[in-house]
């Protein structure tokens, strides 16, 4: 059976405060409500944009959806988790800061922000689920324990998946810093000589004691390693590096089987908004200002991520025409993700687009 998606347009150059509106309008007739229960911690899942990106989904979008929540009778608060990587996002307390930066504060969205894989990535729990590639995903703590999950997700190109989107934010998003390791690599982790400079912390933090220092360098014993990823997190200098040649194909499918965890034990109670607004090729994990590649096509909501993506896809096809390789990485064919969602039962890519003027 073909999902409802619904559609409200947003034009280029339209107002912050026009766009607000719209959502306020959109959550309400798509029925957001009802995946909120009475006394519910409510989280409200988005990309805060890495440090000097400003293509991000604005802070006053998410005020109707806090609202909204709240209405519902549910405690929302804002909340992403940190990136293997080194960034501004890589622990908790500097992606407090950025989101603060960018606006994300009680005053503007309405909601507290809680970074949900803890101090630097960790706080997390196996999730068993009915994968092809996983009988466990490794997922953010906080997101699991929330008894209600609202995905706020702006569609962007991306170099791995080719599009990222509501699963993308779910799977990627959701993971925790081993869930992540496990999406991005098909490797262990390696110790890139040139930057290390025997500080010793990753030897501290190796929970299997598969690295040992000579001639004060590090050392990783890859069979002695398990692939957990402490010593990414741990290392401040960006010694620690892990292969990011994984093919797309089985990134995507490993991405949608940690989407399909993210929602576990939340049937019913799971609400997506996409955002086709401000579409850069690169996503917002980018640390520079993008410029987008494509004019605004409108927001999208629904009960079914796989539909929302599938819909995202045409969308920007349509709008794209032959330019589709300039706006997202149209070779890497981002519907493989959505094909292995459906597989697995995270939703359905048939939907129906009902359009909210």
């Amino acid at each position: 059976m073909a999902a409802d998606v619904y559609f409200v347009p947003v034009q280029q150059g339209e107002a912050t405060e026009s766009v607000t509106k719209k959502v306020a309008k959109l959550v309400k007739a798509a029925g957001m409500e009802n995946c909120i229960g009475a006394n519910d911690l409510t989280a409200i899942k988005i990309h805060f944009g890495e440090d000097k990106n400003t293509t991000h989904i604005q802070a006053e979008w998410t005020r109707p959806v806090v609202e909204a929540v709240k209405e519902a009778g549910a405690s929302p608060f804002l909340t992403d988790t940190c990136v293997l990587y080194k960034s501004r996002r890589d622990n908790a307390v500097e992606h407090l800061r950025l989101a603060a930066d960018h606006g994300f504060v009680p005053e503007v969205t309405g909601a507290p922000v809680v970074i949900a894989d803890g101090l630097v990535g960790d706080d997390e729990r196996e999730v068993a689920i009915s994968g092809r590639i996983f009988d466990t995903v490794s997922l953010a703590k906080t997101v699991l324990q929330a008894n209600s999950l609202v995905v706020m997700s702006h569609v962007t190109g991306h170099l791995g998946t080719g599009m990222g989107a509501a699963l993308k934010n779910l799977g990627m998003g959701c993971a925790s810093r081993k869930g992540k390791l496990r999406q991005h690599s098909i490797s262990k982790p390696v110790i890139k000589a040139k930057f290390c400079t025997g500080c010793g912390e990753c030897i501290k933090w190796c929970p299997a004691d598969a690295i040992t220092m000579t001639d004060r360098k590090a050392a990783i014993a890859r069979d002695i390693c398990i692939g957990c990823g402490e010593c990414i997190t741990v290392c401040r200098f960006g010694a620690v590096k892990h292969d990011w040649g994984i093919d797309a194909g089985e990134l995507q499918r490993r991405v949608a089987e940690h989407a399909l965890g993210a929602v576990s034990g939340k049937k019913d109670r799971a609400f997506y908004l996409n955002f086709l607004v401000n579409v850069t090729r690169e996503c917002d994990c980018m640390d520079r200002e993008q410029t987008p590649s494509i004019e605004n096509i409108g927001i999208l909501a629904g009960l079914d991520p796989v539909a929302l993506d599938s819909a995202s896809l045409a969308l920007l096809t349509e709008k794209a025409g032959d330019r589709l390789d300039d706006v997202i990485y149209a070779d890497l064919d981002a519907s493989l993700q959505l094909a292995h969602g459906e597989a697995i039962g995270l939703g359905g890519r048939e939907y129906r687009l009902l359009t909210i003027e």
